[in-house]
Formats: structure tokens, C-alpha cells, sequence
């Protein structure tokens, strides 16, 4: 006797909920450039930017890491924290989230957004080169393929930086438009690389401790020591980076939702969708945030779309998902 037709439904459901929570959390990620660039038009500097969305972000992250520990959720339900990993939690925070967002939000004052996103994109191929330096990890000859496909990508995005690179240099502090593109691109590769090695260190820890509440952990740090970095900025400058001064009012809300619908929701989605998809499709779907830069940078930053950039951005999606199903590691937005 054959089941109901309706049996299927449910694990349709899961999947269709699975697809929406990975779609919503690539796109939101993909927000924080957008918000970050509009804060900037307004006279906030990245100190400030950056600053405004931690402290926001903090109260939130820690009542995640306050949950997660104590309903037990995660891999090893309610376990403590030895000194050892509380120390690595710490670093992990400091690297993974503190590094790699200070760098972020310092290139997205010189380059666009869409250039911000695909540089990021380029996580797998960082993680994959670091591995084979440090762990001495075979690198296969597809997996090269791959690596120079997403460099050759981002470079092909990146020359459309450099024909638009008049729009970046007004927020660039004086910066010649050519030199703002290059000093843009470091950054936010430095941001790639520091985020590269929270994900080779956190291996371990996300087993024992659970991705959320190590994700509440580290992300709190990462606040904290944002904050004191922002004091330290703003008394080391004479009050001249990182003031709030004469800021408008939709400053202190593009923060809150860059904090809330940027950082804390997007981090949630993408951790539903993993767990109802499966890590791999959800990586996949993931690679949404790149195309969703773009057309958000054009309707919201005014930023020109060029055959150039839609070409760079793909090449970048194919060589991701090439790095995916070889066994790369797929990036956070």
C-alpha cells in the first residue's frame, strides 16, 4: 500500500524553511556594506561606524552566549570552559570577528561595495592556501584551478573599481582615487585573511562548545575590545575619528539595524538554514551575496553596474562553489 501523498510535505516544508533562512542570511549579511557606506555619506568615520554597531550588537550576543550555556544547545550540551579555551575563545573573538570587521569597515571607506564582497568571497581560497602552508594540506590540481579562477575574478571586479574609483575617493580622506582602490583592497583582504584563521583555529572549539555559543563568546570579545579601541581612537585624536558629533539622527538607526538585521539575525539564519539544509547547500545558496551587493549597492549607493563587474562576480560564485564541493570551506558574510 502506498504512503499518502502528504507525507512529503513535511520534509518539503523543512527544506523550503531551510532555503528561506540561508536566502535571508545572505542577503542580510550583504546589508552591512550597504549601511556602512550610507553612515559614511552622512560624515561617520569607520571608527565610529564600527564602534556604533558593536555596542549595539553586545547586549544581544551576550544573551546568546548566556542561552546557549545555559539550555545546553550545541554539540556538548552545557559543558565548561576550561582556561585553556576560554584563552582561545578570546583569541578567536580578537582575530575572527574584531580584526576582520575593523579591517571590513576601514576598505569599505576606499572601494565599493560590490568589490568589498567579492574580495570576502575569497575566504575558501585563503583558508585553503593557509592549510597547505601551515598543516602541509594536499592541494589538488582542480583546487588550484579553482583558486586562480577566484583570484582572476576579483580582479576583474577590481579593475571596474578602478574606472568608478572617483565615486570611493570623496570618503577616502584626500586619498588619489587610484591609491584609495588599492589601499580599499588590502584591507579588506587583510579582513578575509583574519577571518580565514578564525575558521582554522575554531575547528575544535565548535565541536566541544556548539557554533552558537562560541559564537556569542567570541563575538562579545570582539565587542568589548571594539569599544575600547573606539575610546582609545577617539582620546588619542582629540575627539577628531571616531566623534559622534553632529552626526543625524539616522546614523544612531542605520547602527541599530546594521547591529540587529546585519550582524546578530543573519548569523541565526544561516545557522537554521545549515541545520535544516545541510552545510554544504547552504554554503551554496550563500553564494546570493555577492549578486545581492550589487543590485543593493545600485538601487541604495548609486554604484554603476558594468559587463566587467557581472563577469568578475561570477567567475568569483563558480570558483567558491568549485572550492565547496572539493572540499574548501565556505565564508560567513
Amino acid at each position: 500500500m502506498h504512503p499518502p501523498a502528504r507525507s512529503i510535505f513535511p520534509s518539503d516544508s523543512r527544506r523550503l524553511q531551510g532555503l528561506a533562512f540561508a536566502l535571508a542570511g545572505a542577503v542580510a549579511f550583504s546589508g552591512k556594506a550597504i549601511l556602512a557606506k550610507l553612515m559614511y555619506r552622512t560624515g561617520a568615520d569607520a571608527f565610529a561606524v564600527i564602534g556604533l554597531r558593536m555596542a549595539m550588537a553586545l547586549p544581544l550576543f551576550l544573551v546568546i552566549a548566556w542561552w546557549t550555556g545555559r539550555s545546553g544547545q550545541g554539540a556538548a550540551p552545557r559543558v565548561p570552559l576550561s582556561r585553556r579555551e576560554r584563552w582561545q575563545i578570546a583569541g578567536l573573538g580578537f582575530c575572527g570577528y574584531y580584526l576582520a570587521s575593523t579591517f571590513d569597515f576601514l576598505g569599505l571607506q576606499y572601494i565599493s561595495a560590490a568589490l568589498e564582497r567579492a574580495i570576502l568571497y575569497l575566504n575558501p581560497a585563503i583558508v585553503l592556501l593557509l592549510s597547505a602552508l601551515w598543516f602541509r594540506q594536499r592541494v589538488s590540481v582542480a583546487q588550484v584551478v579553482a583558486m586562480a579562477l577566484a583570484y582572476a575574478g576579483v580582479m576583474l571586479v577590481w579593475g571596474h573599481d578602478l574606472d568608478v574609483a572617483h565615486m570611493a575617493a570623496a570618503s577616502a580622506g584626500g586619498v588619489s582615487p587610484g591609491h584609495a582602490v588599492a589601499i580599499g583592497s588590502v584591507l579588506v583582504f587583510l579582513s578575509a585573511t583574519a577571518y580565514a584563521l578564525y575558521l582554522i583555529g575554531s575547528g575544535r572549539l565548535v565541536a566541544r562548545v556548539g557554533s552558537a555559543r562560541l559564537i556569542g563568546l567570541a563575538s562579545s570579545v570582539a565587542c568589548v575590545v571594539t569599544l575600547v579601541q573606539w575610546a582609545v581612537v577617539w582620546l588619542g585624536s582629540g575627539g577628531a575619528m571616531g566623534s559622534l558629533q553632529g552626526l543625524p539622527l539616522e546614523v544612531y538607526t542605520m547602527s541599530l539595524l546594521n547591529a540587529t538585521a546585519c550582524t546578530v539575525l543573519p548569523m541565526w539564519f544561516v545557522m537554521r538554514g545549515v541545520a535544516l539544509l545541510g552545510a554544504s547547500t547552504a554554503s551554496q545558496i550563500g553564494m546570493v551575496g555577492p549578486l545581492s551587493t550589487i543590485w543593493m549597492a545600485s538601487i541604495w549607493l548609486n554604484e554603476p553596474i558594468s559587463t566587467r563587474l557581472l563577469a568578475g562576480t561570477a567567475v568569483v560564485v563558480v570558483a567558491v562553489l568549485m572550492l565547496g564541493r572539493l572540499g574548501g570551506t565556505a565564508r560567513k558574510a
